[in-house]
């Protein structure tokens, strides 16, 4: 007998700018909606794990999606992509989350990303809080410059020597099948991505000045770090939610940059109370 995974995927159609985009997620679950953000240059498959626990399937409807340019979400027709530098800005990456939520008609979903979309929840809170009941940011800071290189896209830097990067970011507890699969999943990428995905995690978000204005009220923030992220660290996740009132953080121990990836067991048991509170205060 055939055996399946219990997520299924689609393609929705998302108009943005003038532009239709085909963007494809995989969901599972019913109840409250759950958007499920991947990393700077990688796809969805990175919640794989996630979208397979049938426990937060019973209150959740789980829904993790390629951005356009990522995974299966291809480049939108009509416009010459090709001709012009990939550069994901905090404005493109805001509106197309919010554009997507809208294309499947959710009712203010709770929003969970890490690395790029650790950061994008902070900057969702402070400037589209009307559409979501509450974001988790995982990785997430008040700014992280520096890190905007050119060498991020050349032809002497392969997917491959990318993928070996990120392996020092994971945690060295987590298991070895979970580490390489995520190193797996960054060695695919269209190989502009991730530099234009790096602009935006590294130029334009700095809740530096902004954070402060935040109004938990409209729209809960909880920040988690790993222990063993050393691009975002604990510190960095603690200082955020220091100037965000109301909101919450807590230190993943034994967890680093892909902590849904690298050990969704270990995840799973950090992040299940939080969404459960959420739950819980959603009525």
């Amino acid at each position: 007998m055939a055996r399946f995974d219990h997520a299924v995927g689609r393609y929705v159609y998302v108009d943005l700018d003038g532009l239709t985009y085909r963007m494809y997620f995989e969901e599972h679950g019913q109840g409250i909606p759950l958007l499920l953000q991947h990393t700077a240059g990688a796809d969805a498959r990175q919640w794989r794990h996630v979208l397979e626990d049938t426990g937060l399937a019973e209150h959740f409807r789980m829904i993790a999606y390629d951005l356009p340019y990522h995974g299966k979400s291809v480049p939108p027709a009509g416009k010459a992509w090709w001709a012009e530098e990939y550069r994901l800005t905090r404005d493109t990456l805001m509106d197309t989350v919010v554009a997507f939520s809208q294309a499947l008609e959710l009712d203010r979903p709770v929003y969970m990303g890490s690395s790029i979309g650790g950061h994008l929840a902070g900057d969702l809170a402070r400037y589209r809080p009307e559409h979501f009941r509450a974001v988790i940011g995982l990785e997430a800071g008040l700014a992280s410059p520096g890190g905007y290189l050119d060498w991020w896209y050349h032809p002497k830097i392969s997917n491959e020597s990318k993928a070996s990067m990120m392996m020092g970011v994971m945690s060295p507890i987590a298991p070895e099948e979970f580490r390489r699969e995520t190193a797996f999943v960054y060695s695919q990428g269209w190989p502009q991505a991730f530099k234009g995905d790096i602009y935006y995690y590294c130029v334009d978000h700095d809740l530096t000045d902004e954070a402060r204005n935040i109004d938990t009220s409209r729209c809960e923030v909880h920040i988690l770090n790993g222990e063993y992220d050393y691009g975002t660290p604990p510190s960095a996740g603690a200082a955020l939610a220091a100037e965000i009132k109301g909101s919450t953080f807590q230190e993943m121990k034994g967890l680093g940059h892909f902590p849904m990836s690298e050990d969704p067991e270990r995840f799973l048991e950090v992040i299940r109370p939080v969404l459960d509170g959420i739950r819980t205060r959603s009525g």
